[in-house]
């Protein structure tokens, strides 16, 4: 080994505090020096966030302005922490803790237990979902194992944020969750889950949290304890704190101020745990007198990739979007960001693998190329399309498709069906083909013909059988004579290929499991309308998590970006789908929605035109409330004997308008809109685009031809006709 490969792999301790500056862009060595009151600092995706902290811990300590044991600094996983704690020893401050939320509470809360409560810290259960499973059922509730893991997650949710059980339907319909189970179900498994972990004497994860936050509220001196040890406070990724973590560090503070939280509201993707940007983005009101400092010097990607996430980010709406941050590129330019349309998902599979193959023979490593989706299910066919091109590759965060349960509960089950035949099994008795026989099969273990509302466990085993049944039609296809042993036995060969060990490889990763993580090539495909964003966002909030989704994977690439999508799902079928919404206006050949149009409104409220009235759920009078029924009430959403609010000056200027577009255009007047949607916009008088569009009777099309001139009709002045024969 070299003098220089030894010094890279052991950098030598900075000599002074001044010597810990070295090497820090401007803003960061502001980050640095910034060790007095409470510090804010935006950092953007590649700008160095966790140089910046580690050096301003290290300057303090190293200046003798912060003593080592006197520093706390948390961050969300063992990981980062471990990261964290790494650097700080090079820079000559090891003494300092750097800990996850649940790590630091648990070491305090083990240490003040006997003084707080008496005896020893109650055992700490290994297998949560095992005490649900048996609050279940002792509730006689049924739950399979994914719904377990479902409702497993929002008891997770409800004690994050600090919800009880008889708190917790409210609390859900408040927060727009998708509930896995009937809200009243899982209150009853969710209180019975607590009542046993009280008589075990055992606690969870969460009551980590929740018992330390209890000791320090209910025990002013263990509170004055715990604010002597820990003086100065760093929390990074603040973006994703939840409700309890933030009570945590405020009993941690006190009245003091000597806080430093590094975050990015554009990277929050975890809100469905309880995260939230609202204490990132409410900083300065808490704090009036914060230092708030923004990294956007992107050390990562090449300037092509950062255009690329800045104008994702331009098309946002909320909040977070209201602070978002303007990435400038320090790399040298490198290729433009690649889009491909294919015709189906397998052509997109292999045409990734084949693009995959092509930056391994030019010298990429294996280890720095991604392949990133939205949910676990997709990547069976990356995974089969790697492997038939003889291309390593490795899972983040997920099972292998052939080794998750569902799966393997289905191969056993079809390898079962197969033996039997359809003379003795009853199920195959109906089917007449290989993809029938597999539907009957798989219908047995969850999967129909339409997936389940919502997300979670019971949508991604859906999603596993359903990718089971599209390979039985594909494999049915391409051998119209294969029954069920032929198929089982390619299930087999696939499951086998797919086993072999691999040292280095192509990552496959979802984009939640991605985050944090940075690789040479990314690979972001499946980028259609109904899977990113997916179809169960719906509101507005929903839909920019998705858009921030696909932010942070955009950002994880330094030089190379593949973005990607099928046309189809399978080979010679209908080319029905569409582009992601979120590349409108950044791939060649796409504009973006007009500011204020109806598709912008689509855009930004995650409803398309054509679904706006099917979601709405049942018409109701807005007067009285009765359901609806009849046509020509729904248009006018009220009881035709309800009173009405009808704007009748409006309503005639809309007629005479109307009578004028048909003599122009040579239709008659009801091709235009019809007496009851004349109706309806005199009594709704919309101001936009968006609230015109929410009347029955104005589509797409013609809020495009006429809308303009009815909103300025509504308005009352004079609309400016655009609408000529020859248009």
């Amino acid at each position: 080994m070299t003098a220089a490969t030894h010094s890279s792999l052991f950098p030598q301790v900075p000599a002074s505090a001044d010597a810990v500056l070295d090497g820090l862009d401007p803003e960061q060595r502001e980050v640095a020096t910034a060790l007095s009151g409470p510090v804010c600092v935006l950092a953007g995706a590649g700008t160095g966030k966790t140089r910046a902290i580690t050096h301003r811990i290290a300057y303090g300590v190293r200046s003798g302005v912060l003593q080592p044991a006197s520093v706390l600094a948390v961050t969300f996983t063992n990981r980062a922490a471990g990261e964290m704690r790494g650097r700080l020893r090079q820079l000559g401050a090891g003494g300092v803790q750097a800990r996850t939320f649940h790590s630091a509470a648990l070491r305090q809360l083990q240490y003040f237990w006997p003084k707080a409560v008496g005896g020893e810290l109650p055992r700490l259960v290994e297998r949560k979902i095992q005490v649900v499973a048996e609050a279940a059922a002792r509730c006689r509730i049924r739950l399979d194992r994914n719904e377990l893991r479902d409702v497993t997650a929002e008891i997770e949710w409800a004690k994050v944020t600090q919800t009880v059980p008889e708190d917790y339907p409210a609390a859900a319909a408040k927060a727009g969750r998708e509930v896995p189970r009937d809200p009243a179900e899982t209150a009853r498994v969710y209180g019975m889950y607590e009542q046993l972990k009280r008589d075990r004497g055992v606690i969870d994860f969460e009551d980590v949290l929740l018992l330390t936050v209890g000791v320090l509220q209910d025990r002013h001196d263990i509170a004055e304890t715990v604010r002597r040890q820990y003086q100065h406070f760093v929390v990074d990724e603040y973006q994703d704190v939840s409700p309890l973590q933030q009570r945590l560090l405020e009993l941690w503070l006190g009245d003091r101020d000597s806080l430093c939280v590094v975050g990015d509201a554009s990277q929050t993707i975890y809100s469905f745990t309880g995260a939230t940007p609202d204490h990132l983005l409410n900083f300065r009101t808490r704090h009036p007198r914060a230092t708030v400092i923004r990294l956007v010097r992107d050390y990562r990607s090449t300037p092509q990739v950062v255009h690329l996430a800045n104008g994702l980010l331009t098309q946002a709406r909320g909040r977070a979007a209201e602070h978002r941050l303007e990435l400038i590129s320090q790399r040298p330019p490198g290729p433009e960001p690649r889009y491909a349309e294919f015709a189906d998902e397998p052509a997109e599979a292999e045409g990734t693998a084949r693009r995959i193959r092509e930056l391994l023979d030019s010298g990429v490593p294996a280890s720095e190329i991604a392949v990133l989706y939205r949910i676990n299910a997709q990547s069976e066919v990356y995974e089969q399309a790697l492997a038939d091109a003889g291309v390593p590759y490795q899972l983040r965060g997920a099972e292998r498709f052939f080794e998750r349960p569902e799966v393997r509960e289905a191969g056993l089950l079809l390898r079962g069906a197969a033996r039997a035949g359809s003379h003795t099994d009853p199920q195959l008795a109906d089917a007449d083909d290989l993809p029938s026989q597999v539907r009957a099969v798989l219908g047995t273990r969850g999967w129909t013909p339409e997936p389940p509302a919502g997300s979670g466990a019971v949508r991604d085993r859906w999603e596993s059988l359903a990718a089971l049944v599209r390979l039985a039609e594909d494999f049915a296809r391409a051998r119209p004579q294969a029954g069920l042993a032929d198929l089982v036995a390619e299930l087999d060969e696939r499951a086998s290929a797919q086993h072999a060990p691999t040292v280095e490889g192509v990552t496959l990763a979802s984009l939640h499991a991605a985050k944090g993580l940075e690789w040479d090539a990314v690979f972001l495909v499946g980028l259609t309308e109904g899977m990113l964003p997916i179809t169960y966002a719906k509101t507005d909030e929903q839909i920019e998590e998705e858009r921030r989704l696909l932010y942070v994977g955009v950002t994880r690439a330094r030089l190379h970006l593949t973005l990607s999508w099928a046309l189809s799902r399978t080979p010679g079928g209908r080319p029905s789908r569409r582009p992601s919404r979120f590349l409108n206006g950044l791939r060649p050949g796409s504009a973006a929605p007009r500011p204020g149009s109806a598709a912008a409104a689509a855009a930004q409220g995650g409803i398309e035109r054509g679904d706006r009235r099917r979601r709405r759920g049942p018409a109701r009078c807005r007067v009285c409330g009765r359901t609806l029924t009849d046509a020509g009430e729904i248009k006018l959403m009220r009881c035709e004997d309800c009173p009405s609010e009808l704007d009748e000056a409006l309503y005639e200027r809309l007629r005479d308008w109307r009578a004028e577009q048909a003599r122009q255009l040579g239709q008659p007047a009801f091709c235009i809109f019809t007496d009851k949607t004349l109706l309806a916009i005199a009594e709704a008088v919309p101001g936009t685009e968006a609230e015109l569009v929410c009347i029955s009777g104005v589509g797409g099309r013609k809020l495009d031809r006429f809308g303009a001139e009815v909103l300025a009709l509504c308005a009352g002045a004079e609309p400016t006709s655009q609408n000529s024969p020859e248009k």
